[in-house]
């Protein structure tokens, strides 16, 4: 298994694993053509972002995005954790562990001093998982405003 960046030739394959997690998730509905448009987006835009996988041979087994914005709190860069989902034929092998670490990794590299993420508040074992990588439940509450 090799943990790198996603390239464009991924796109495909991501919508797919996309379209999985978002059948999972209370607030999203996978739209393939809206997914593969902002994952082009990130792609040729380092600046927004990265996307990493976890590959096998040619098949991607797990994903998660990065997404960069600069913080006035912290005065530096920081880092938005999507979209991380691992294929369930490929879960209990560890591959969503190693590339948790790899996205801590590439988040230090990009010169980030913090990562984020929203978890579904029902998902414990998501939540389990990202307390054992060392993350902490905030105590801010994310709202949303979605813009037609």
């Amino acid at each position: 298994m090799k943990l790198i960046k996603a390239t464009h030739l991924d796109i495909p394959e991501l919508v797919e694993l996309l379209n999985s997690l978002f059948e999972q998730e209370a607030e999203f509905e996978p739209n393939s053509e809206t997914q593969s448009k902002a994952l082009s987006k990130i792609i040729l835009d380092p600046k927004i972002g990265i996307i990493l996988i976890a590959k096998d041979d040619d098949k991607i087994l797990a994903m998660v995005n990065l997404l960069f914005t600069e913080s006035t709190a912290l005065g530096s860069k920081v880092a938005l954790l999507e979209d991380m989902f691992v294929l369930s034929s490929s879960r209990g092998r560890g591959i969503g562990s190693q590339l948790i670490d790899y996205a801590i990794s590439e988040a230090k590299k990009a010169g980030c001093k913090r990562i984020t993420l929203l978890t579904d508040i029902e998902n414990t074992k998501a939540q389990s998982f990202y307390q054992k990588k060392g993350f902490v439940k905030s105590k801010m509450t994310p709202y949303r405003l979605l813009l037609d």
